[in-house]
């Protein structure tokens, strides 16, 4: 968190700290203005602990926040698991609860902050869910007419697998991040941070095709030139909820389970990769994760190659 001299600035001029009751919610847009504007956190991240407190407002109903237990946040806690959420998922919810009190506290609305006695729920390591790579293959080939634009979504699914990329990074791709001639794309990830990943050339001649036969007459329903590479029936950005809809729309046409969404695409990439033999750092660096820990899970998915390296080369296999 910030130094409690910045928190300060948030607050009106003038203006003296409230005690928080029943309706402490109604301080759930300071916090989110001072998380953007203090600790420069993604738009993608604040709707995320915006779902998150909401959440626990809902728990809360008019028990005022100042007079919880301990007790009683662990009573959230196992509230949330009632929910049917990932572990993944809970732990970010007590985590987004424990910035909030941390917040108010150090701004005066709250004098002690019980939230901070609460533990963080474990979190078991969980095998994401992978494609095979004939699966893969009849998922990238199921756009066709009369599928509106099956060039753009052929496309898109391309890009999915042959980078890796989240769905809100091949949402944000402009036209100016695809380069056909020294096959990679510009990925602009979390915390704007920008990486090159290189394009196979089947992903290289689907984005091509749709250009070619699709994007212009998209186009220009946008009344301008717009800049993004995948454009939605309006000429627009094709929005990351969008891609989530037309990917479970191809999914649930190969009888897919619900499970599988666009970032399965991208635990496939990781792991068909890492079976191929690529170096584990390269698909960290592809991937854009920030820590080797992150990425070492795929190595947990994958261990029939391992039993190959073990099976010819130990001397007791």
């Amino acid at each position: 968190m910030a130094k409690r001299s910045r928190t300060t600035t948030i607050r009106k001029k003038g203006a003296r700290p409230k005690s928080v009751g029943s309706t402490s919610a109604r301080f759930l847009p300071l916090w989110l203005d001072y998380l953007r504007a203090e600790c420069q956190l993604s738009e993608n991240t604040l709707v995320a602990y915006r779902r998150d407190m909401r959440r626990f407002f809902l728990w809360l109903g008019k028990r005022p926040l100042q007079k919880l237990s301990i007790k009683q946040l662990g009573q959230y806690v196992q509230w949330l698991h009632g929910q049917s959420l990932a572990p993944a998922s809970i732990a970010r919810h007590v985590a987004s609860m424990k910035m909030f009190f941390r917040f108010l506290q150090l701004e005066g609305m709250l004098k002690e902050n019980v939230a901070e006695l609460l533990g963080s729920p474990k979190l078991w390591q969980r095998v994401p869910d992978v494609l095979s790579v004939d699966v893969v293959a009849k998922l990238l080939a199921s756009p066709k007419k009369p599928d509106p634009y099956p060039r753009r979504d052929r496309a898109m699914l391309e890009l999915l697998y042959a980078t890796g990329c989240r769905a809100s990074e091949i949402s944000g791709l402009r036209l100016s991040d695809f380069n056909a001639k020294e096959k990679f794309i510009r990925a602009h990830g979390k915390g704007d941070k920008e990486r090159m990943v290189p394009l196979g050339r089947q992903a290289i001649l689907a984005v091509e095709d749709y250009l070619q036969h699709e994007r212009e007459s998209l186009a220009v329903r946008a009344g301008a030139d717009p800049i993004w590479l995948l454009l939605s029936s309006r000429g627009g950005r094709l929005q990351r909820e969008r891609i989530w809809e037309l990917f479970k729309k191809y999914a649930q046409r190969l009888g897919l389970a619900d499970t599988v969404s666009p970032h399965t695409m991208r635990h496939s990439f990781a792991t068909h990769l890492l079976s191929g033999g690529a170096d584990l750092r390269q698909v960290q660096e592809m991937l854009g994760h920030a820590s080797i820990a992150t990425t070492q899970r795929y190595t947990h998915v994958d261990i029939s190659r391992l039993q190959k390296v073990h099976g010819n080369f130990h001397p007791r296999a």
